[in-house]
């Protein structure tokens, strides 16, 4: 199991600093000479796919954000699964903390910003954008700090955004649905059935799950409600075999979900990320002046990543610790929760994905990406600073 934690945390250390780089490099071009060729490719459409009475026919963005992540969604799916049956989800007593710390997290920052925009019905629509944590960017964080940072911090981050992305799952699916078509949706919901008798007969075999995906893939995307939910229910229903199993190689893993999410992993970590970041981070800043970060909508957004998310979690894991009901990780102080608390308020790539959602005015949009924007920074410098100043003993872990 150890050997599983530390190849998890590489990859989403990794991926951090890679989702970095290319969000970098994505608003260079978008501010240069190649601005012009960046939006076109982006609404670039790829070639039109008939499916009898349905065709296909995304832009290159949209397959992006509703193909390619559909992916990335699968990933976590499998890992929120995972974690439930044998993991850190699977033991109530400290499945106490990371709970109490996301669900604060999730709350605050959505007040925060409801606060700001709450006499706008159509800037309220973005009311989930900081309710979010970006794993692979946190991670990639502490990963900068090396053996200061602790096993048990790092564990309990991961835990909080499992739970973070499950609740924003929740939300998207609730709250940011279109008009839903009957006939698909009929389709989807016989082929979710079909996997669920599939899970029951114990079928260990990925191939069929993988080419049902495809299909609830077309059909989600369909149906009116968001594609990407095709990938969270696909990861819910294949198997995990919870044991030893840990311990033995990925290849000959007697787990379908487990085999799934090692082979899926370092695509979604080093490929699909980058891509989607670099795809949604191109913000002209033209169109938005940097100016504009003092309207309601952005302001929202940055107050509610960097106080409701230190605010919430840290005040959650205070009270959680001073009643008795749980206690901080090994090696984490005051300090050091504060720090964490403070990283989690780096929303990245679950934020820009709910932004794309919520607004579809580019006006509001880029406001909620520059708002997305300055709020990760800001979190990142400051909790890093943090974390550097007030954890200087090293760790053997």
């Amino acid at each position: 199991m150890r050997r599983w934690i530390k190849e998890f945390f590489r990859l989403e250390s990794a991926s951090g600093l890679i989702l970095i780089a290319a969000s970098v490099v994505a608003l260079i071009i978008a501010n240069s000479a190649l601005g012009g060729a960046y939006a076109d490719a982006m609404h670039w459409h790829l070639p039109k796919i008939p499916l009898g009475q349905w065709s296909l026919d995304l832009s290159l963005h949209h397959f992006i954000n509703d193909g390619l992540m559909a992916l990335f969604f699968l990933v976590v799916a499998c890992e929120i699964k995972r974690e439930m049956l044998g993991g850190q989800l699977s033991d109530k007593r400290s499945l106490i903390l990371p709970l109490v710390c996301a669900v604060a997290g999730v709350a605050l920052p959505a007040l925060i910003f409801t606060a700001f925009n709450h006499h706008d019905d159509g800037l309220m629509r973005g009311w989930a954008v900081p309710t979010a944590t970006d794993i692979a960017f946190a991670l990639g964080m502490l990963a900068l700090l090396g053996s200061r940072i602790p096993i048990g911090m790092k564990l309990l981050l991961s835990t909080v955004a499992v739970i973070d992305d499950l609740i924003a799952i929740v939300i998207i699916a609730v709250f940011y649905t279109s008009d839903m078509h009957s006939t698909s949706l009929v389709l989807s919901i016989a082929i979710i059935g079909a996997m669920f008798v599939m899970n029951r007969l114990k079928v260990m075999n990925l191939i069929p799950y993988l080419a049902l995906f495809a299909v609830l893939w077309v059909l989600v995307l369909k149906s009116g409600v968001h594609a990407t939910l095709a990938g969270v229910v696909t990861g819910l229903l294949i198997p995990h075999v919870t044991g030893d199993d840990d311990d033995e190689t990925p290849h000959d893993n007697p787990s379908p979900l487990l085999r799934l999410e090692h082979f899926l992993h370092p695509w979604v970590a080093y490929f699909i990320l980058p891509v989607f970041a670099f795809a949604n981070a191109g913000l002209d800043l033209s169109t938005t002046p940097m100016s504009a970060m003092t309207s309601s909508l952005p302001m929202g957004i940055i107050l509610g990543l960097i106080v409701g998310k230190t605010v919430g979690i840290f005040g959650a894991a205070y009270l959680a610790r001073l009643s008795g009901a749980a206690d901080y990780p090994k090696g984490v102080t005051h300090h050091g929760m504060f720090g964490m608390s403070m990283l989690c308020g780096i929303g990245f790539t679950m934020s820009l994905f709910i932004a794309g959602l919520a607004y579809k005015d580019p006006l509001h949009y880029n406001e909620a990406v520059l708002g997305v924007f300055i709020a990760s920074v800001v979190a990142a410098v400051m909790g890093l600073t943090w974390l550097r100043i007030f954890m200087r003993e090293r760790h053997a872990d």
